[in-house]
């Protein structure tokens, strides 16, 4: 099966059948999470709204996210998105740092409305100091997130999945919507208007090598980093439901080893500039996530967060294991098909 008819196939399976209302008037979960805010660590919020999600994932989708299997299956009312706010309200604390997340673009009408949007930002408002969602390039319009900086009142910060600045990884690999040149045009806008801007950075897709995913997310660092406020690297987890997935179960991918990506963040670091540089891995030190040996996973885990949080990157030099040969090994043999 070819790379595009994969996806396509995938695709239609992702969607769930429309919910009922009782499920809508739920969100999909939220916690606090380690971060940093002006040079000092803190608590952040973390939201994910059950919406109908990203509808690039009804035509095609990206190659590692299963993130529409969370979602509603159609669009989600005011009144549902009211009672998802409320309930989400009664679990903050007053963490400084926010985050809201809709499995799809948070600036997409479909998926929120712009006056549920304005209602949902001026929540936090007066309570939290940043906020962050996350968006498609198209939906990255002054109309769209200015009223939202006014109902805020606070520090905006859009995030936008550009994963790659390499146009070739980008649409065969990872299988977006736009190329890259529409997410850092996106990123300009944004900064233009006063607002923070976030690259999330996509470390192995699938067809990519352990050396040539490396390579690609150190370069698009680089290139990346003069339109950015901030870019976060984010290795594959195994989602369900994805094409990374099919690959998995058959043994054609593995997720990155946890030494790529310290080598990515030791690499990557004197190039970020002003950005900030960060990674915090989702499935970490799991079979179906990032991981090495198991016996040094939580460690070097701490050491990736800790660099992460205050933009040390020099302890991750003495970081060692028995595993790094097999993963040097991994890095060698790859590319020409021979397993380690």
């Amino acid at each position: 099966m070819s790379p595009e008819s994969l996806a396509r196939a995938v695709a239609r399976d992702r969607r769930p059948a429309p919910a009922a209302e009782r499920d809508a008037r739920r969100f999909v979960n939220a916690w606090v999470e380690a971060e940093a805010l002006d040079g000092r660590r803190v608590e952040a919020f973390v939201l994910i709204l059950r919406t109908r999600g990203c509808y690039w994932a009804d035509q095609k989708g990206c190659s590692m996210c299963g993130y529409a299997r969370d979602t509603l299956g159609r669009s989600a009312t005011a009144a549902e998105l009211a009672e998802q706010m409320d309930r989400a309200l009664a679990r903050y604390r007053g963490e400084p740092y926010v985050k809201i997340y809709t499995s799809g673009s948070f600036l997409d009408d479909r998926e929120v409305d712009p006056a549920s949007r304005e209602a949902i930002v001026r929540g936090f408002s007066g309570r939290a100091r940043r906020l962050l969602f996350e968006t498609l390039p198209e939906f990255a319009t002054e109309g769209s997130v200015s009223p939202l900086a006014r109902a805020f009142g606070g520090e905006l910060e859009v995030a936008l999945g550009l994963e790659s600045t390499d146009p070739v990884v980008l649409a065969r690999y990872v299988h977006k919507n736009a190329p890259p040149s529409e997410y850092l045009a996106a990123a300009d806008r944004l900064r233009g208007l006063g607002v923070r801007a976030k690259a999330y950075l996509l470390l192995k897709p699938p067809y990519l090598a352990e050396v040539e995913a490396i390579d690609d997310v150190v370069r698009s660092v680089a290139e990346a980093a003069p339109h950015f406020d901030a870019l976060s690297v984010n290795p594959v987890h195994i989602q369900g439901g994805t094409v990374v997935e099919w690959l998995f179960r058959r043994g054609r991918y593995r997720p990155p080893w946890l030494w790529s990506l310290v080598e990515v963040l030791r690499r990557a670091a004197p190039t970020r500039g002003a950005a900030r540089l960060v990674s915090f891995p989702t499935a970490g030190g799991l079979a179906r996530g990032p991981h090495n040996c198991g016996a040094c996973d939580v460690r070097v885990l701490a050491a990736i967060e800790a660099a992460s949080l205050d933009q040390r990157f020099e302890a991750l030099d003495d970081l060692g294991c028995g595993c790094r040969t097999a993963w040097d090994a991994a890095c060698r043999l790859e590319p020409l098909g021979v397993e380690a």
